[in-house]
């Protein structure tokens, strides 16, 4: 489910329409009654989460290392696979609602490709929890020269649309994309059901509608796209991640399936299904709406499409009085804002990059998950997974309903969207006139961007990265004879190149408060030096399919490795638990002697690092010597997860773990963003925290959880202040210590926080820029006029002393802001080098740091 904690208004100029149409008033009005999931049909709150992460290192491993099986597109169906069995598991959590369990997917798929010859069944890749991901798609049966023929049309509607749009083969004989993504959440399970139910159905039916069906569409399942979850009974996959924010950086291997399979398939149509808001919600969206979109295609189809779900799940029969279910609801229609689809971290949002000119979520109606889950009869729980089953196949089937009888034109507007991109045509502002049939399009609905005519990117380790993203997420790249890197903005998906790379735009002013994130610029956040410019390069320009490699190793002398990028950080930390002598310049940057050239050059091209030869002189002559940094973390799943990426030794660490007694000899450093409080701590796990500060372990924390312990602890005077906690985006900062050194100019918040009231010896590492800081985003001061952006102005958002650094901003987080993560690298480092004697000797006279203050 998505919501935030408030509930908004239909669209004023609405009000008496939905009232007319609906015999029990309006559809957001309308009272709950018994047994209704009582909640609005609001999103959930922009609030960080505030529990200690615990996933297992082996989970990160296997997201960092796993790569997508991608399927010979020129194989014919169906394509059958017989799927070994998983052992039974009596405590799958989907057991309780009489749905599917995990270990029965493999036996039910595999008796559905027995059915006949449209179901086929392949492995899309395994999770960080290492389950497999099941792709079924239901066609007619294709010859492997047909496969060929489907795969030539696909690739000529993206890569020749111009051409495309003229083909009678492809208007009489390619075959419409359909993609069902189903339980990306993991206890919002019933779209799997739902979809088993559909393909069955599928597989035997004979009648003239599904024939014309198969034999003019194809149909994906991604049948259960976080089976972590699902067996766990979470939201998010073994890593602690909720996939549907994971679009935009794919740091997980379920996230990059879905991405191989909007890309590889191409869908016209998308159905993400979730839960749970009573009435059924069906996108499309309020506003603010995406401005990298083709709108007025999307909106058009999706519209549509929705009317055809409404009219669908209502027809089922439920009702409020007998069943607890109310009447389906449209957010473009029947809300003014609070669902928006500006940021494509969700995958129907990221599918319309990628040529989905239909693409839903559809929330289905009663809750059985969270409190639902542990508190309702199971009688009840299974009453209303019954019903929304029936809900999201009645939705499913619509949209097969809607994709049989309009598929021409859905197609054509797919190829319309790549022509515009490949021509660098302009956007089409959505009006009654551009988009008719759907009511109520008003000036709050019209976002249009101006696209760069490209993008340039600097060639080193971070564009590098940056590039390899670009080209995963089939955006083209080219390579000029400089070395440096092209983004061509003619190109079919210009929206997602310019939705990946543009700094996006400061929308305070349209809506009270936004979904989730609203700025993610990789341009600004990942490090690599982007810029837009309004003519193309001058020099040759070549199509690349991989960025060229950044490593090198100078070849004589002793080796200097800047930290100014997380791989640096990766490499750095693999040499040293190799052995590897390595001292820290007064520069930040890492020196080794010249005898580690092997070991430094097999770093080189495992993290693809630039290894320099190290200065005779200057800021890299005075060091101090590095040793391994064994990291106790109390922080949130994306920065556990960004720690790791880091290639730091990490153990996570709760107020419960320190409670039940925590072993210190395993840590170096004390990492605190969340789930740890020191008030709630027991007196002997304060005092064995206190010991270990005490002795010369440093903190590093992070917002006002991170404050609060640093406070506690005595270690380092300033008064955290946290701005708006719904507030997020990329603001301008200035960076003035060592441990932003050669940061960028730029940082990411959520729920900023910046200090004052900074005591002797505190430094100020970074500070919010004056005037606006914020660049792009949603952060808006409070009613009492404070906690806005010109509250930031100005002000530190990052400090350190000799035993504490505390962050205001977000360098972590969601293991996005790739550019910022060495911020934390180099404090993680300082904090865990600060032993000097002094504060040992003051601990073992005081007793305690509690004591001595």
């Amino acid at each position: 489910m998505r919501t935030i904690a408030r509930a908004v208004p239909p669209r004023p100029v609405l009000i008496a329409a939905v009232a007319l149409t609906t015999a029990a008033g309006s559809l957001l009005l309308s009272p709950r009654t018994a047994g209704a999931d009582p909640r609005p049909a609001t999103r959930e709150g922009s609030a960080p989460d505030r529990r200690a992460a615990r996933a297992p290192a082996a989970a990160a491993r296997r997201a960092l290392t796993a790569t997508v099986p991608r399927a010979d597109p020129h194989l014919g169906y169906p394509r059958r696979q017989v799927l070994s069995p998983d052992p039974a598991n009596p405590a799958d959590t989907s057991l309780k609602l009489g749905l599917t369990p995990y270990d029965a997917l493999a036996p039910r798929l595999n008796s559905l490709q027995r059915l006949g010859d449209r179901v086929s069944v392949e492995v899309a890749g395994v999770s960080a929890g290492g389950h497999r991901l099941y792709l079924v798609t239901v066609t007619a049966p294709e010859t492997a020269a047909q496969a060929t023929d489907q795969e030539r049309m696909r690739e000529l509607i993206e890569n020749a649309p111009a051409t495309a749009a003229k083909s009678p083969e492809i208007k009489a004989g390619y075959k419409t994309p359909v993609l069902f993504d189903n339980n990306i959440h993991g206890d919002e399970r019933e779209g799997t059901d739902a979809s088993l139910d559909l393909i069955s159905q599928l597989a035997t039916s004979n009648d003239a509608q599904t024939k014309d069906l198969l034999a003019h569409s194809r149909l994906y399942f991604n049948l259960t796209a976080n089976p972590d979850g699902r067996i766990a009974g979470t939201r998010a996959n073994a890593n602690g991640f909720d996939l549907n924010r994971d679009l935009i950086t794919a740091s997980q291997p379920e996230t990059r399936a879905i991405r191989a399979l909007t890309i590889d398939k191409q869908p016209a149509v998308l159905l993400d299904l979730h839960g749970y808001v009573n009435g059924t919600l069906i996108e499309p969206t309020t506003p603010p709406h995406g401005e990298n979109y083709e709108y007025d295609l999307f909106l058009k189809n999706t519209y549509a499409n929705a009317l055809g779900m409404e009219s669908a799940v209502n027809g089922l029969g439920y009702t409020p009085g007998r069943d607890g279910v109310s009447p389906a609801q449209i957010p473009f229609r029947d809300q003014a804002e609070g669902w928006d689809d500006w940021p494509p971290v969700f995958t129907p949002q990221y599918a319309a990059f990628q040529g989905a000119v239909a693409a839903h979520t559809v929330e289905i109606p009663l809750q059985v998950n969270n409190a639902a889950y542990d508190t309702f009869p199971t009688t009840e729980l299974r009453r209303r997974a019954a019903i929304n089953v029936a809900v999201a196949g009645a939705a499913m089937r619509a949209t097969l309903n809607f994709v049989r009888s309009h598929r021409t034109s859905l197609i054509a507007d797919q190829i319309e969207m790549f022509r515009r991109g490949a021509t660098g045509a302009e956007q089409v502002p959505v009006s009654a006139r551009t988009v008719p049939g759907v009511p109520g399009i008003g000036p709050e609905d019209v976002y249009t961007t101006e696209f760069p005519r490209a993008y340039t990117i600097g060639a080193d380790t971070a564009g590098a990265r940056l590039v390899a993203h670009l080209l995963a997420n089939d955006v083209r790249v080219l390579r000029a004879a400089n070395g440096s890197y092209v983004v061509d903005m003619h190109q079919p998906k210009r929206g997602l190149a310019n939705a990946l790379l543009a700094d996006g735009r400061d929308i305070s002013d349209k809506v009270t408060a936004m979904y989730d994130i609203s700025a993610w610029s990789l341009g600004r956040l990942w490090g690599a030096t982007v810029e837009a410019v309004t003519t193309l390069p001058g020099t040759p320009l070549a199509t690349i399919t991989a960025p060229s490699p950044a490593a090198r190793v100078a070849p004589h002398g002793d080796l200097r490795l800047r930290l100014t990028d997380p791989a640096e950080f990766a490499a750095l930390n693999s040499l040293l638990r190799q052995g590897i002598p390595v001292r820290r310049a007064a520069d930040g940057s890492a020196i080794m002697p010249e005898s580690a050239r092997v070991k430094a050059t097999e770093a080189a091209g495992e993290y693809d690092v630039a290894f320099d030869a190290a200065p005779l002189t200057g800021t890299t002559t005075t060091t101090t010597a590095l040793h391994p940094v064994r990291v106790a973390a109390a922080v949130t799943a994306g920065e556990l997860f960004a720690l790791r990426e880091m290639g730091f030794d990490v153990t996570p660490v709760s107020t419960d773990i320190l409670n039940a007694g925590f072993d210190w000899s395993k840590a170096d450093v004390l990492f605190v963003s969340a789930g740890l409080d020191h008030g709630d701590l027991t007196p002997a796990a304060r005092t064995a925290l206190g010991t270990f500060l005490a002795t010369g372990h440093g903190l590093v924390g992070r917002g006002v959880t991170g404050a609060a312990l640093g406070s506690a602890a005595g270690l380092l005077t300033a008064t955290p202040v946290e701005g708006d906690e719904e507030a997020n985006g990329v603001v301008r900062v200035v960076n003035s210590g060592p441990v932003t050194l050669g940061a960028p100019a730029y940082g990411f918040v959520y729920a900023p926080v910046w200090f004052t009231g900074l005591g002797p010896g505190v430094r100020v590492e970074q500070s919010y820029a004056t005037g606006n800081p914020l660049v792009a985003g949603h952060w808006r001061a409070l009613d009492d006029g404070s906690g806005g952006p010109a509250a930031a102005a100005g002000r530190p958002s990052v400090v350190s002393g000799p035993h504490a650094v505390l962050f205001g901003t977000e360098p972590l987080f969601r293991d996005h802001p790739k550019g910022e993560l060495p911020q934390v690298g180099r404090a993680l480092f300082t904090m865990a080098h600060t032993y000097d004697g002094t504060r040992a000797m003051a601990h073992a006279s005081s007793g305690s740091v509690e004591e001595s203050k």
